[in-house]
């Protein structure tokens, strides 16, 4: 197994337990969009470090490494989202249900 294929599973993974623990946390969406940040602008102001970087990985070019970066950084966005979605639905949910219950009357034949 190549170190990037590694790097690769331990993104998924981390992806994964993320969306396990659904951290509220603002802090840590900081920190992972702080460490994609200055990925960036390392990879931009040293474009021909990506290539050494990538093939002590087992890649054979630094952009095939930055294309691997960018499906990891998609996908947690894609599971931010689609937490995010979720927790909308159930407080919309609540609200419906809450509403529901104050609007709800008691039949006169009762």
């Amino acid at each position: 197994m190549n170190a990037i294929q590694i790097l690769l599973i331990g993104g998924v993974i981390a992806i994964f337990i993320y969306y396990i623990a659904r951290f509220r946390s603002a802090l840590v969406d900081l920190i992972i969009l702080s460490l994609f940040s200055i990925a960036a602008i390392f990879f931009i102001l040293y474009p021909d470090e990506t290539t050494v970087i990538a093939n002590k990985l087992g890649v054979q070019r630094g952009a095939d490494l930055l294309f691997y970066c960018c499906i990891l950084f998609f996908l947690f966005i894609v599971v931010k989202l689609f937490a995010r979605v979720r927790r909308l639905e159930q407080k919309l949910t609540e609200v419906i249900r809450q509403r529901a219950k104050d609007e709800a009357t008691v039949p006169k034949d009762h």
